[in-house]
């Protein structure tokens, strides 16, 4: 691990200590700060010509604050002559704006994924893209991390069967299938059909599967207002479900959504630290699950030319 060097900027601090702690290194020592007119300024104060660096950004909230942080941080490394870069992104912002849906809209997701890449990024390391095919926006090598498992072992440990798994909409059926899979045999599957008026506004429609009687587990990538899980949790109960928990990835949470979550009819809510939950938004119905074991892993094999795909999963 002599050459390897890890970088963050200041989206998530903590996280990239965590990481480095499994890795046995120490975060490497980078200013990023703001001149007085807002313009970000950042400087690289190790010596790292010919290291393999990676640099860990979610690009969340305030996103492009974050995401400007990311690209000059791969731009000093670049040219301060290092052997390779990857932006380790836990969270990758902009990723719902990946398709036009009327015309004179612009596929943003693409367009991040080309900033990156001009900046100087040899490869790309990310978790639960909202959408796989934002893989192929990159024309570098991009490593999709899972954290399913992490969460399914969670709802093992704190759920009592028997289970249906619920995807909120038609885009969550396959993350609710491999949960479903990881969950054991005899886990039911339910799909929701939602409807969405306005941005931000969510209305479900129908459903697809059989709840009464059982414990439900509602997963998605992301919870953003939290207008989806309150909703769907409301639908699922008047369809006879004993109980519905929540499991996402990003916890977003815009705006007033932890409060929203914590006066719904969810029974608790399980995330991962891609995005760190403000102090503020905590409260006794979410649990913080960490990714960095997952992370770390994946480091150390892409430092070692290993093989990443067994993390895939």
């Amino acid at each position: 691990m002599e050459h390897l060097r890890v970088f963050c900027g200041n989206a998530n601090r903590p996280l990239a200590q965590e990481i480095v702690d499994q890795l046995g290194v120490q975060l490497g020592q980078a200013m990023v700060a703001t001149f007085k007119d807002s313009e970000i300024r950042a400087r690289i104060h190790d010596n790292i010509r010919g290291c393999d660096v990676f640099i860990i950004q979610p690009t969340c909230n305030p996103v492009n604050q974050h995401l400007m942080e990311l690209l000059i941080l791969i731009d000093a490394a670049k040219r301060a002559s290092v052997e390779r870069i990857t932006a380790v992104i836990p969270y990758y912002g902009y990723a719902r704006q990946e398709r036009k849906t009327a015309g004179r809209e612009p596929i943003s997701a693409k367009l991040v994924a080309d900033l990156i890449t001009v900046a100087g990024a040899d490869r790309v390391l990310t978790i639960d893209l909202h959408a796989p095919a934002i893989e192929g926006f990159f024309d570098i090598p991009v490593d999709h991390l899972r954290a399913g498992p992490i969460l399914a072992d969670y709802f093992k440990r704190h759920c009592e069967p028997p289970f249906v798994v619920a995807a909120p909409d038609e885009g969550s059926v396959e993350r609710a299938v491999k949960l479903q899979a990881r969950l054991g045999r005899g886990v039911g599957l339910a799909v929701l059909v939602k409807h969405r008026p306005e941005p931000d506004e969510v209305e479900v429609v129908g459903m697809v599967g059989n709840v009464k009687g059982r414990t439900v587990v509602l997963i998605d990538d992301l919870i953003s207002t939290g207008g989806t899980s309150t909703e769907s949790a409301d639908y699922l109960l008047e369809c006879g479900a004993t109980a519905v928990y929540a499991g996402a990835v990003h916890p977003v949470f815009a705006g007033n959504a932890a409060e929203r979550l914590r006066q719904s009819q969810l029974k608790h809510i399980a995330v991962t630290n891609t995005i760190p939950v403000a102090q503020s938004d905590e409260n006794e119905k979410i649990t913080v699950l960490s990714v960095a074991q997952l992370v770390a892993e994946a480091i150390a094999r892409i430092h070692k030319n290993q093989p990443v795909s067994s993390l895939f999963d």
